[in-house]
């Protein structure tokens, strides 16, 4: 084990070395051997790539390590106004620290605070810097949601209410015959999955899918919607699943006859003034693989924080409507993950994803009022409309179900309440 974590810790500390791509173009090494085979180092460093400590490399080092597609930006950079203050203190488990001192705790590699649409905060550890490329993991899915509102708002595609096999046929006969764009972006599919990531002898199909389409990039990770089952009447329980999200990408690919990576420039990316590219990751070469929707996208901190400024504004940003207001009210209105006549949740259970609602892929998790884009081990948008509140961390929490990992978040949280009713 200590062998293999040095082994990765080389690996991902070399990509660290590698020069540090211009703002404005990003061009993906092939990662693939002549016979478009993954070489076996590089599988391996893929396949730990959650794995503490190698983690807090690896999460701002993907372009080194997998397939790519870049996001073009264009124009003149969408300014943020900057007023650098100091933080209030954190009390966390009745302990008083700084929040320099809360941000080493809760495993940050970089950290924002904006308020009324002003920077009061901004930080990076870790040799990274406002240059930096930061993995969102699900962050993703929120903004594959979108690129469904612009999707909707262009007229590519005519309603959410609309089947998915309307621009997918291949789904006919499996379980997403018969669901709702809608219903994939409320994570109320029906289908029979469960994002549960058991490896071994005999893995999951989550794990499955993990293993070779964004380890080894033998399938598309998208396919397996073919071949999945129903198990609930669409609409009728929420059940989190990066398969309903990477279905909304194919959609989009469909429907907007283009690469989720042309798209995302041409709706986001160019219009917001983003001030570097972006890049999705990929389950396999240009011509063959397809963005990872559901988990693949990397920015800026910056540019993540005009996401969430965006988002916050009602849709509109760099003087633009860049997404109709109706479609962040909708996507913002959040629904009970309760399905009904469920018991209710014992007040023992301290998750905050027992209590949590779920609106087009965005979470509220707290009763602030807040909604937000959250990924694994720890990467938030933040969004409190009350206090025109957006808080960006990018973290590398240890592997979830860990101990490190559980208190990671609740600390996390518990310090963006106090953020939100700090009046600095």
């Amino acid at each position: 084990m200590l062998r293999r974590n040095l082994l990765l810790l080389t690996a991902a500390a070399a990509a660290l070395s590698l020069p540090t791509a211009p703002a404005t173009a990003q061009t993906a090494a092939p990662h693939v051997l002549p016979d478009g085979s993954v070489p076996p180092g590089l599988r391996a460093v893929r396949q730990h790539m959650l794995d503490a400590p190698q983690n807090m490399l690896v999460f701002h080092s993907i372009e080194h390590l997998f397939q790519t597609r870049p996001v073009a930006r264009s124009g003149p950079v969408a300014a943020l106004a900057k007023v650098e203050t100091a933080l209030p203190a954190a009390t966390i488990a009745g302990k008083t620290m700084t929040a320099d001192a809360w941000e080493d705790r809760t495993f940050t590699n970089a950290f924002l605070v904006m308020r009324d649409g002003k920077i009061l905060h901004e930080s990076y550890r870790n040799n990274t810097d406002d240059r930096t490329h930061y993995i969102s993991f699900s962050m993703a899915k929120s903004i594959t949601a979108m690129l469904v509102g612009a999707a909707v708002a262009d007229g590519s595609i005519k309603s959410i209410d609309q089947k998915a096999t309307d621009y997918v046929p291949e789904l006919k006969g499996s379980g997403y015959d018969g669901v709702t764009i809608r219903q994939l972006l409320q994570m109320r599919s029906g289908v029979d999955y469960e994002e549960r990531y058991d490896f071994g002898d005999n893995p999951s199909m989550a794990a499955k899918i993990f293993l070779n389409a964004i380890v080894a990039n033998t399938e598309r990770f998208a396919d397996t919607a073919t071949q999945v089952r129903r198990k609930w009447a669409p609409g009728s329980h929420f059940n989190y699943s990066t398969l309903d999200t990477s279905v909304l990408g194919w959609i989009l690919e469909r429907a907007t006859k283009q690469p989720l990576s042309e798209y995302t420039s041409r709706v986001l990316w160019q219009p917001m003034g983003m001030e570097s590219y972006g890049f999705w990751m990929a389950d396999g070469p240009a011509g063959t693989g397809r963005e990872l929707s559901g988990m693949g996208y990397n920015a800026t901190l910056r540019d993540f924080a005009r996401l969430g400024q965006m988002m916050l504004d009602q849709g509109r940003f760099n003087g633009k409507q860049v997404l109709p207001a109706d479609w962040v009210r909708q996507a913002t209105t959040i629904t009970s993950n309760a399905d009904a006549g469920a018991p209710p949740v014992p007040a023992d259970v301290t998750s905050p994803f027992a209590r949590s609602g779920y609106g087009f892929q965005v979470w509220t998790l707290d009763d602030t009022g807040a909604y937000m884009a959250l990924g694994l081990q720890g990467q938030f948008i933040y969004i409190h409309p009350a206090t025109r509140t957006v808080i960006v961390k990018l973290s590398y929490f240890p592997p979830e179900g860990s101990p490190d990992g559980d208190r990671a978040l609740e600390e996390t949280l518990a310090y963006f309440k106090t953020l939100v009713n700090w009046r600095g």
